[in-house]
């Protein structure tokens, strides 16, 4: 386990236990999921709406509406990695994976975060740009200030923190109401808008855009690490209590979320789609088009308000996930100002070069590279994190049902095809239209199928390394137990089933809490083989004789810590044979090592605890390995 803690600074900095009850004890739990719905406001994803909007009304609303219900499920899976384990997606990935395989993940989240932090400092210097009139260039230096207000603030305090981010959000929201009320939508169509449908192969492009640009790498991160900054009561009742209040922050905040997402749509359909205006997807064209089109001057100051705290907010965000990733899979601390200026600087020096080389004209291509690079990176945050909340181990418990995990997997199947599609599409152009299509084929192609590798591995590694831990506890090897730290309770004859795994220590340690040197100790193994159910007792085999060899020494070791043991070997199935031992003996207690497989692998290995324990009339523990 990781000795440090996510975001160490302000880590359970916020108390919720005490005497309230009712909403003031949920509001002491709202909070970090206002921080990360600003990322499914950020300038990156304003262009795929105003884009929606223009061409195709008001149809695409409900592409908005399933997006936020899977950005919603995605985020309370985070939220409940980081509730249950008190460790981030970045700490339990390193926790999990190679330290090769952990590098190229910090190596790709720090350009997800970069490309990220890219969209949202031009995102914020486009709309300084548009309300002041300061050029692009300066604006994009400006940002720069973001890493100091992001100090000030979290010395502050986290709920400082917060409630500047939950003002930023509001000042996005009522600027919107007001673009609202002066665009008169067709409430109608709006609603007609919720009714899936494509009007034609363009809307998918578009559809596939709004859906890929939905779920955000760093908020996954961002999420897992938000929440531990609430102390709670870390019973079980505890436990459950903050899932259940932190699913309540999520559904109210990516609601909020969804009405500013659809609010630009619905402001691009009913100013540029319904005077015709179709092609309408910069956001520089869609502020200068709005003062003509509604007939105020105050439409196109309120959307570049809208813009700057957007802008505003992702940063801080974004700049915050930056830290999480760097400390969750290095474990690196260094000075947290040196930190930020960094995660900012490697997102603003990409922006500056383009800018001063290829002129104010480009960002809208900037933007675009942005949500590319993100795609590439979502798949390994998205399905490291259902594996994680899925394993029973790791959650304590506290891990998803089957219904949560099949839905989770079709989400991630959907996000992870339409971003491929996306990067497939963007690198078939680029090949199409390169002057030099030979260097992108040495560069660009195969590192895209070196994710696509990478990718195929963090699927399915996790199932293959069960299985193969599971057959590897059911193959004979030597183990040396440390035998040690036991106390004197006064059991009397305690029989332990050993299979020569990594479980075996643990249950025999055990057994020695319990009994003490008073009690009388059995060990019992099962061989397994083929011939050992046919011929039993009678087989003479390799495996039989290392097994007895395996079980005599374990004898041996017990009996030199001045134990009194026997031993007891039996053959066929475990299931069957291990009751029938404890029936003819006289055992006060049966311990059993536990491997935790279930589901398919029970089918493979058989399901030997519920079989014992149906069968034998003495108390069985259960010992987890």
């Amino acid at each position: 386990m990781s000795k440090s803690k996510s975001l160490e600074e302000v880590n359970e900095s916020v108390v919720t236990q005490g005497d309230a009850r009712g909403f003031r004890k949920i509001l002491a739990f709202l909070g970090p999921a206002y921080l990360i719905s600003v990322g499914y406001m950020d300038p990156g994803n304003w262009a795929t709406d105003i884009a929606g909007g223009s061409q195709f009304g008001y149809a695409l609303i409900w592409v908005l509406l399933m997006s936020n219900v899977m950005a919603l499920l995605l985020q309370s899976l985070s939220a409940r990695l980081g509730i249950v384990t008190q460790h981030d997606l970045a700490q339990a990935s390193r926790e999990t994976y190679s330290k090769f395989v952990n590098y190229v993940l910090y190596i790709l989240a720090e350009i997800a975060i970069a490309a990220c932090d890219l969209a949202e400092v031009l995102g914020m210097a486009i709309g300084i740009n548009l309300l002041f009139g300061i050029p692009l260039i300066e604006g994009v230096l400006i940002t720069v200030l973001d890493t100091f207000l992001l100090l000030f603030l979290i010395n502050k305090g986290i709920r400082k923190m917060e409630a500047f981010i939950i003002a930023l959000v509001m000042i996005i929201g009522f600027s919107f109401v007001f673009e609202m009320i002066f665009a008169e939508p067709e409430m109608g169509k709006i609603f007609g808008g919720l009714v899936p449908s494509l009007p034609n192969s363009n809307a998918l492009y578009i559809a596939i855009g709004i859906i890929g640009a939905t779920v955000m790498p760093h908020n996954l991160y961002l999420h897992s690490s938000l929440v531990q900054t609430r102390k709670f009561d870390r019973s079980e009742k505890g436990i459950k209590q903050a899932l259940k209040f932190n699913f309540i922050d999520s559904t109210i905040a990516l609601n909020l979320a969804f009405f500013v997402n659809a609010a630009i749509l619905i402001l691009a359909a009913a100013t540029f789609y319904k005077n015709g205006m179709f092609e309408v997807a910069e956001i520089q064209d869609a502020h200068q088009l709005l003062a003509p089109l509604l007939g105020t001057q105050w439409a196109p100051i309120l959307f570049a308000v809208a813009l700057i705290a957007a802008g505003q907010s992702s940063t801080i965000t974004g700049t915050l996930a930056g830290q999480i990733i760097m400390e969750g899979y290095l474990n690196l601390r260094i000075q947290p100002w040196i930190r930020r200026i960094l995660t900012r600087l490697i997102a603003i020096v990409p922006a500056v070069v383009a800018i001063v080389y290829f002129g104010e004209s480009v960002t809208g291509k900037l933007l675009i590279m942005s949500q590319v690079i993100l795609s590439l990176q979502l798949g390994f945050a998205i399905i490291p994190l259902i594996h994680f909340v899925s394993d029973k181990s790791k959650m304590k418990g506290f891990h998803i049902n089957k219904t949560t995990q099949v839905a989770s997997w079709l989400i991630a199947s959907i996000i992870v095809s339409l971003n491929a599609k996306l990067v497939f599409d963007e690198i078939k152009g680029w090949l199409e239209t390169s002057e030099n299509p030979i260097l992108l084929w040495c560069t660009v192609v195969p590192l895209a199928f070196g994710f696509l590798m990478l990718l195929l591995y963090i699927v399915f590694e996790p199932f293959v390394s069960k299985v193969k831990m599971e057959i590897d506890n059911h193959s004979p090897h030597t183990l040396e137990l440390k035998i040690d730290g036991y106390r004197n309770y006064k059991k009397k004859n305690i029989a332990v089933a050993v299979d020569f795994s990594s479980a075996d220590e643990k249950a025999i340690l055990h057994a020695l809490d319990l009994g003490g040197r008073e009690a009388n100790y059995t060990l019992i193994h099962i061989v397994e083989t083929v011939g050992a159910m046919v011929y039993g007792n009678k087989i003479s085999d390799h495996e039989t004789g290392l097994d007895e060899k395996l079980l005599f020494d374990y004898y041996k070791m017990m009996e030199e810590k001045g134990f009194r043991v026997e031993t007891k070997l039996g053959f066929g199935k475990p299931g069957k044979v291990i009751p029938k031992i404890i029936n003819e003996g006289h055992f006060d207690l049966l311990i059993m090592g536990t491997h935790g497989h279930t589901g398919f692998k029970d089918l493979v290995f058989g399901t030997t605890v519920n079989n014992v324990r149906h069968r034998i009339g003495i108390p069985l523990l259960l010992v987890k390995n």
